[in-house]
């Protein structure tokens, strides 16, 4: 096909692709409760209606159940990054072992460990509260489409090797191709039990009404707007009233925090997603995936793809879009540029669904850390807790830091707060314009390393060494 073609066929799979997160329109969507109005006190305030706040609230009722629990979400439970993703659910709770090896080597095993259990415990509450979220523990591949990509993914399965990290089987091109068929594959790299597939809203709002069952009280529409000392707790204003609380969890994450010095730890990146309409039987088998796994390429501007129930393909990542001043705008939700790219992508990667046309095309903003994990920390003489860039891995490790957070407030040394991980902090980003600079030029070299055999300029170089580790 002619490029110009190949552009306007490209473009025309984008014609009926409607601007909203194919998840948040799941007919299964929740009522949405009423804002909070009045003054009300409780023990613990949960701030924040993603997976963050919701498995804090959670957590915590089922630690201790005569706990008075009160949740506030300023939109509606999962509206942002927790109904936007991917719906992979990781173990890693250090975005990757390759991450979690450069910054936490002497801990790893344990870490690693703790994420099992963690993955192991998301799949259990499932069940328990009987939470209708395709929740399918698929594992995941990770995919090498030029020869440099497979040569670093040769030596890393030999490095998890030498370390004894089982379980992840290095596929050359025949055997990816088998599970899932593209031209663009090389080979590599399948991790069978460490990530689940998930509905990512349902997941959400099934916590939602897990919490509701065990008492926690949760109001939608109710932004935070402020907090401060009141008496021997915290005080939380907002529009229609105010909580007081002798604690307060934040789970508010890309959101400016409550706390303002934990603000210049995170900044927003905007990460974006298109759903194909449902694969005919004929469609799915000319690319196979019959085990349903989720894949992402090793690329350092990468992309993540997995197939919906209903047999859709998701595809995003790729184009991470920061924002001047890291300010958040409802506009760049959506950005048609990177849509098509996107969609040009997709077809170069799965020729054969070509006439394909996509339902949805979506974006949101990710939490991001200059150590690409979860940090935590407290605040107001320990009453406060929060935890926040996750990076966007957060839908497992979000429960990890529920319990984190959870374990800060009690005061108590636990497993999880002597880690070396739960009491380090990540770099801060400077001011701008120097964090806008920073960022563009990171991104540009990455693109480029991408383009020259994966080789880091002296720009990355420093980046490492500095221990920032921008690798994806």
């Amino acid at each position: 096909m002619a490029p110009a073609a190949m552009t306007r066929a490209v473009a025309a799979s984008l014609a009926d692709a409607r601007p909203v997160s194919f998840w948040l329109e799941d007919p299964g969507k929740p009522a949405v409760l009423p804002a909070l109005t009045g003054d009300h006190s409780c023990d613990l305030l949960v701030v924040g209606g993603g997976y963050s706040g919701l498995w804090t609230a959670l957590r915590a009722k089922e630690r201790e159940p005569r706990l008075d629990v009160v949740l506030v979400e300023g939109h509606e439970v999962g509206w942002a990054a927790s109904g936007r993703n991917g719906g992979f659910c990781a173990a890693s709770l250090t975005h990757g072992l390759p991450n979690g090896i450069e910054r936490w080597p002497d801990e790893i095993q344990q870490l690693e460990a703790l994420g099992q259990r963690n993955l192991d415990a998301i799949e259990a509450s499932v069940a328990r509260y009987g939470i209708d979220c395709d929740f399918e523990r698929t594992g995941e591949i990770d995919v090498a489409t030029r020869p440099h990509q497979l040569d670093e993914l040769r030596a890393w399965h030999r490095e998890l090797t030498d370390r004894g990290f089982g379980g992840i089987e290095l596929l050359d091109r025949d055997a990816l191709r088998a599970e899932v068929d593209s031209p663009t594959f090389l080979g590599g790299l399948h991790d069978r039990r460490g990530v689940a597939m998930v509905h990512p809203a349902k997941l959400a709002w099934g916590l939602k009404r897990a919490c509701l069952g065990l008492g926690v009280r949760i109001h939608e529409r109710t932004r935070a707007l402020d907090l401060v000392r009141s008496g021997a707790g915290m005080a939380v204003r907002t529009p229609y009233g105010r909580v007081f609380a002798r604690q307060v969890a934040l789970g508010t994450n890309v959101f400016p925090s409550l706390v303002r010095r934990v603000r210049p730890y995170t900044v927003p990146v905007y990460d974006y997603a298109l759903t194909t309409e449902p694969l005919t039987d004929e469609q799915l088998a000319s690319v196979g995936w019959r085990h349903r796994q989720g894949l992402g390429d090793s690329a350092n501007q990468f992309h993540y793809f997995r197939l919906t129930a209903d047999r859709r393909i998701l595809w995003g990542g790729y184009d991470a879009i920061y924002p001047y001043g890291g300010r958040l705008s409802a506009e760049l939700d959506h950005r048609p540029d990177t849509y098509l790219t996107l969609a040009e992508h997709f077809f170069r990667c799965f020729p054969q669904l070509e006439g394909v046309r996509f339902s949805h095309a979506w974006g949101g903003a990710i939490d991001t850390c200059s150590r690409f994990s979860a940090f935590f920390g407290t605040a107001h003489g320990g009453r406060v807790a929060y935890a926040a860039g996750y990076t966007g891995l957060g839908v497992g490790a979000t429960r990890f830091g529920a319990d984190v957070m959870l374990d800060l407030l009690s005061g108590v040394r636990t497993e999880r707060t002597a880690l070396a991980m739960v009491r380090s902090k990540p770099l801060p980003f400077p001011p701008e314009p120097f964090a806008w600079a920073g960022i563009g030029l990171t991104k540009w070299s990455l693109a480029r390393a991408d383009e020259r055999g994966g080789r880091r300029n002296l720009w990355l170089k420093s980046m490492d060494r500095l221990g920032l580790g921008f690798d994806s």
